[in-house]
């Protein structure tokens, strides 16, 4: 057999690979969106029960023990409860060898009061889930059923994580995706790779939104306290007024956006509370504030402290006052690997069709999931929730935020497709 005819047939046998492969990965699509559609009534049943007792972070007893009772009904091989406070995570192992992949879903809720008058009312007065957790959940519970029904064709094992307080947890407790990783939810076995998923009211629902690289911005906490001198308001010169001093301190703070940094890096400085004095003739001698500092650069993260420092020390010296600068570590950057979002697009087209797979804009909220992917590479995407015509455009962390239900079933085939075709094409090879 000459080189020329070898070459010819080891095209033919490349290329019948690579159809039988795509016919695969399509027939399995197939069978998990038929499966996903089995569950529509069970799904909308599961998220209105979580939506109705939403639990705060580190606080999600009720939540966390429905979790754990439907893995075990599912026929998980392993269920770890008590990760993190009430965090869960269960491994799913398939009849086939290969690697291991992590999916996590969040659940607690925010104290947000319910004012949507729907069946599923929050019945926690004060408590909402007004960020979509309760699909994140369900989705994830969703992902469960349908992959346990066919861990036989599962190239490998999948690690469900199940997160409590995203949102935070309470002041002076630990919590959250650092805790879960402290306490193992990455080890034995760890995962090659970890996805996550979050709703978003500005995509219609049925579609899924991406972005590669860095997609959501870190948050970084302070508390700022301006120190003065006491004084009766008609002698101003007597005290050092730390109310004057304060609004001088949040005007030149955006001054560091605006001319210490590049006017293209994406920057947001926030005041988000300010309190101070007790009586209108009195010149306060403390005010104290709280705000965010959130970028999309680790480098310029780690430049904020110092560029507030000497903004603050500027102002304060000019007025003889003096401060105090607390800064609190929030979250890093979501950065979801280029490799690992263009190898897991194809997955997510077959899943949910072409057109509703859309590259979005970078966002400048934060997401404790960066932390998973600062251990593993990670894929965070958006699962579209809106629906204009039912009015369901409301944003997260509001009162009126709802979302659209037929996310749900969207969410369940488009995971369930991710985490089977990773496995699949990081399955050993004969």
């Amino acid at each position: 057999m000459n080189f020329a005819l070898s070459l010819v047939l080891a095209t033919m046998v490349l290329v019948a690979t690579a159809q039988g492969n795509e016919a695969a990965q399509e027939e399995r699509s197939a069978r998990i969106s038929v499966a996903a559609e089995s569950l529509r009534a069970s799904l909308i049943e599961q998220r209105r029960d979580f939506h109705k007792h939403p639990e705060l972070a580190n606080r999600e007893e009720r939540t966390s023990r429905i979790i754990a009772e439907r893995l075990k009904a599912l026929g998980m091989d392993e269920i770890r409860t008590n990760v993190a406070h009430h965090g869960i995570v269960a491994l799913l192992k398939g009849g086939k060898t290969g690697g291991v992949v992590a999916v996590r879903a969040d659940f607690d809720a925010l104290p947000i009061n319910e004012t949507m008058d729907v069946p599923y009312k929050s019945l926690n007065p004060g408590v909402k889930h007004a960020c979509g957790h309760d699909v994140h959940a369900s989705v994830q519970l969703g992902v469960a059923e349908v992959l346990s029904k066919m861990r036989e064709q599962i190239p490998g094992t999948i690690k469900f994580i199940f997160q409590p307080a995203e949102e935070g947890p309470p002041v002076g407790e630990e919590g959250g995706a650092t805790m879960m990783i402290k306490e193992g939810a990455l080890e034995n076995p760890k995962p090659i790779a970890i996805f996550g998923l979050h709703t978003t009211t500005e995509i219609d629902a049925g579609k899924v939104g991406f972005r590669a690289g860095p997609a959501q911005a870190s948050s970084e906490m302070f508390d700022l306290t301006i120190k003065g001198k006491m004084a009766h308001a008609a002698m101003p010169q007597k005290g050092v007024d730390t109310i004057l001093v304060a609004a001088e301190c949040v005007t030149a703070l955006q001054s560091i956006k605006s001319r210490r940094l590049d006017s293209f890096e994406p920057v947001i400085i926030t005041i988000g509370t300010i309190h101070g004095g007790n009586r209108r003739n009195i010149i306060t001698p403390e005010v104290k504030m709280e705000g965010t500092v959130r970028t999309l650069s680790e480098e310029v993260r780690s430049r904020i402290k110092e560029l507030m420092k000497q903004t603050l020390d500027g102002v304060t010296a000019a007025y003889g006052a003096t401060y105090d600068l607390q800064m609190i570590e929030g979250t890093v950057v979501v950065m979801n690997d280029p490799k690992l979002v263009e190898t897991t697009l194809p997955s997510m087209r077959r899943a949910l069709g072409e057109t509703n797979v859309i590259n979005i804009p970078q966002r400048m909220g934060a997401e404790d999931f960066s932390y998973y992917q600062k251990v593993i590479p990670g894929f965070f995407y958006r699962l579209g929730s809106g629906n204009i015509a039912k009015k369901i455009v409301a944003e997260a962390h509001t009162p009126e935020f709802d979302v659209d239900e037929e996310c749900l079933v969207a969410g369940v085939k488009v995971m369930a497709a991710v985490l089977v075709d990773f496995l699949e094409r990081n399955a050993p090879r004969n």
